[in-house]
């Protein structure tokens, strides 16, 4: 039989829970409003542009720096394979990839995020093709459902949480499977590298397969090719990513 001391333990403990230090006023339940009014803006304006390749990457990067100069490459060189680009509207590695399309005659759109240190939309983006969010959930739907590719730039803390975001996708299954390429290989050689020693090998918490979502090149041939190579095997026709 349990011991008194075993059954004291088993009771319920009854806690002082903390409060919230404000009552919620009505407008917080009207902001599911404003976050659907956001998701039909971007899929009435996507819809109808066709198939496309998000490019991500560091708003800071200078017009002079050799990966701005890289990613108006790329971009060039999507739009002469027929894809639109999509980026974050901003400046940096989002202005080349605007720039780049917008230099070919491609679709070149922007999804733009309210921030109270950034950013109107940069000159390259198609004024019809600009559209603006206050949600970030909402903007990341965007970026995934459209593209047929995701190419990553050098960036920061917003390049890495789109990134790993669609990994993440990918790998779970909840997006249909797309090419996500590294583009700089000085960059992203070292975090690479660790998710391959330690993710993987010392910890195991990813699986050998999953490395094979993480190619790293350096020049926009490279990037075509594998893009090309992946529609190429797999013979599907170009469709958004999923249905909500």
């Amino acid at each position: 039989m349990e011991s008194t001391e075993n059954k004291a333990n088993l009771r319920p403990k009854h806690h002082n829970m903390k409060q919230w230090s404000h009552r919620f006023k009505g407008e917080d339940s009207w902001t599911m409003f404003k976050v659907v009014s956001e998701f039909v803006q971007g899929f009435e304006t996507l819809n109808l542009i066709g198939p496309c390749v998000s490019i991500f990457g560091s708003a800071r990067t200078q017009p002079d720096h050799p990966y701005y100069k890289l990613a108006v490459r790329i971009a060039q060189q999507l739009t002469e394979e027929g894809y639109g680009v999509i980026t974050g509207g901003g400046p940096g590695i989002m202005e080349a990839g605007n720039k780049g399309a917008h230099l070919n005659g491609g679709k070149s759109v922007g999804l733009n995020i309210h921030l109270p240190f950034e950013q109107g939309s940069n000159p390259y983006v198609d004024y019809d093709k600009n559209i603006n969010f206050k949600y970030f959930f909402v903007r990341k739907v965007m970026f995934v459902k459209f593209a047929q590719a995701f190419v990553a730039l050098p960036g920061g803390f917003g390049t890495l949480d789109e990134l790993f975001e669609v990994i993440t996708l990918v790998q779970t299954g909840k997006i249909t499977p797309v090419p996500i390429i590294l583009v700089g290989t000085e960059y992203w050689s070292g975090l690479r590298a660790w998710i391959q020693s330690t993710m993987l090998e010392k910890a195991g918490n990813i699986g050998p397969k999953d490395m094979e979502l993480l190619p790293v090149v350096d020049t926009p041939e490279e990037v075509l090719q594998i893009i090309n190579e992946f529609y190429e095997v797999r013979a599907r026709e170009l469709s958004p990513n999923y249905e909500l």
